[in-house]
């Protein structure tokens, strides 16, 4: 093959590898949160176009934390708020101290008998890195790096467009006046 076919075929190559990257960089930030679809704790595929038009406080949990208790303050938010169309999702995840190694069915029972949680919760998922579920890529290629939990209990909350609004790290209980302001402004 001589220099210039060559040249052209890298040239293609180039711009063919840029334009998909570009493309998938491009359909990730103009979804919102209402695109995607997860498991339910029963391992029931949802979309959450059902949750369309709602306020969504996203929290990653885990059962065997130090924040564990604030499954309380999200159940006491959830029921405060719901008449208003916020839903609390709970989404348990593994990924920091191996805090929540239960099956769904465990960790459904835990919430249910030692929190009274009824708010929605989804399968186990990793919350961050590579196999990070897509709502959670979203958010931080939507939102930047404040999306990405540090720990378990790390809030995203998400305003009636689908879009990031604010988040809040572990620390921040779920009934504090932080949180509580910025969920009036958007509810």
């Amino acid at each position: 093959m001589n220099n210039t076919k060559f040249n052209i075929i890298l040239i293609i190559f180039i711009f063919l590898t840029f334009t998909k990257f570009v493309n998938a960089e491009t359909s990730i930030n103009e979804m919102n949160f209402y695109d995607f679809k997860i498991e339910n704790i029963q391992g029931e595929e949802i979309s959450l176009e059902i949750y369309k038009g709602k306020t969504i406080l996203l929290v990653n949990v885990a059962s065997n934390c130090g924040f564990t208790s604030q499954y309380s303050d999200l159940q006491n938010l959830w029921e405060k708020y719901k008449e208003k169309n916020l839903i609390v999702l709970g989404v348990p995840s593994n990924q920091f101290g191996n805090q929540e190694p239960g099956s769904n069915s465990e960790i459904k029972n835990f919430c249910e008998v030692n929190f009274n949680v009824n708010f929605p919760m989804t399968s186990k998922y990793d919350v961050k890195g590579e196999n990070a579920h897509d709502i959670y890529k979203w958010a931080k290629a939507t939102f930047g790096n404040k999306a990405v939990p540090k720990w378990n209990f790390h809030k995203i909350l998400i305003d009636k467009n689908g879009k990031v609004h604010d988040t809040f790290v572990s620390f921040t209980n779920p009934m504090s006046k932080k949180i509580l302001k910025e969920l009036e402004k958007i509810l």
